[in-house]
């Protein structure tokens, strides 16, 4: 299990749409499409948009491998990636630092994938977003904590330059698994 992590902003969904695209047509390798209690129309990352009803139905019905809170939404792993990690299958999630002891618990054997970029790239890419505007973004990332706690096997990805170079060090890292 691969969980890619990261603040907003580093390109975590552009580096696994890299390895996605890389990884075409492979039979043992799952990109997880995560359940996010966010509508569909706001962007961001491909996800099943549900209610938070939906969500908290979803989870105590043990749909769930992994669930987590953050930024005012439920996020989940759905439980059938435990099936493809005891097929054998490289399992590549989004994930959360916040929700790694959750990931951790369900998937002993995981890598965290830490996608990094300096704060004035962050800064700019989620200006470009539009979401927020330039004081709030700042604030947010003075506020932020990019390090990581506990006992994790870690591979730091730099993603402050090009796309290519960033996507080029994930496929090292995911070829490694694979050759396993």
């Amino acid at each position: 299990m691969a969980v890619v992590v990261g603040p907003s902003g580093a390109g975590k969904d552009s580096l696994m749409g890299f390895a996605a695209r890389a990884l075409a047509g492979r039979d043992d390798v799952t990109f997880v499409r995560r359940v996010i209690t966010r509508k569909d129309e706001v962007g961001g990352e491909d996800h099943d948009s549900v209610s938070p009803d939906d969500f908290s139905a979803m989870a105590e019905a043990g749909r769930f491998a992994v669930s987590w809170q953050a930024h005012g939404l439920s996020y989940g792993i759905p439980a059938e990636t435990l099936g493809a990690v005891a097929r054998g299958h490289l399992v590549i999630a989004n994930g959360s630092r916040s929700a790694l002891p959750h990931f951790k618990a369900a998937f002993p054997a995981m890598t965290v994938i830490n996608i990094t970029a300096p704060l004035p790239i962050l800064a700019e890419r989620l200006e470009a977003r539009g979401r927020e505007t330039r004081d709030e973004i700042l604030r947010r990332l003075e506020r932020s904590v990019l390090s990581i706690d506990g006992d994790y096997d870690i591979v730091t990805i730099d993603n402050g330059g090009t796309l290519d170079a960033a996507g080029s060090t994930l496929m090292t890292v995911l070829n490694g698994w694979l050759g396993r």
